[in-house]
């Protein structure tokens, strides 16, 4: 088990892990994760770090069939300006390996938002906090676990 997957069964939450063999040399992880579950890429999100002109980490997560829109974020913070955070101090801040960061359970609380296109969605599915490992969330349970909020962030390709 995973941190993430420890948390959703602390708190009761209703989730499923799916898994599946993860290929070193896939381009996308969450498009890996697409390709092998059979999953609409509407319906699953990666999780991304971003930092702030304060050096102030942010959580994103985006659905994987599009990409983060930095000013968007940036204006949901109310900050000036993000940039993704460097991948090292992604993996420190959060406990997990990039490909398998998870929006749950990540060592330091930091300040999360959710693309509102999840809203439309009863389930949502986030890696469970490793690489071939995901989980299926209402996004409702993943904002309450995270204290996240909605924002419109994600831009399509």
């Amino acid at each position: 088990m995973t941190p993430a997957i420890n948390l959703l069964k602390k708190h009761g939450i209703v989730h499923s892990v799916l898994s599946y063999p993860h290929d070193p040399d896939a381009d996308s992880y969450g498009g890996e994760a697409v390709q092998q579950l059979g999953l609409d890429p509407a319906q699953v999100f990666k999780t991304l770090l971003a930092s702030t002109e304060k050096h102030e980490l942010l959580v994103a997560i985006v659905p994987v069939s599009g990409t983060l829109d930095l000013k968007a974020l940036a204006e949901a913070a109310g900050c000036r300006k993000c940039e993704m955070a460097p991948l090292e101090q992604a993996q420190r801040a959060t406990g997990y390996l990039v490909g398998g960061i998870s929006p749950l359970a990540q060592k330091k609380k930091h300040r999360t938002f959710l693309d509102a296109s999840a809203q439309a969605l009863a389930t949502l599915h986030v890696s469970a906090g490793r690489r071939g490992l995901e989980v299926a969330v209402a996004p409702a349970d993943l904002l309450r676990l995270t204290d996240g909020r909605y924002a419109a962030i994600g831009r399509a390709r």
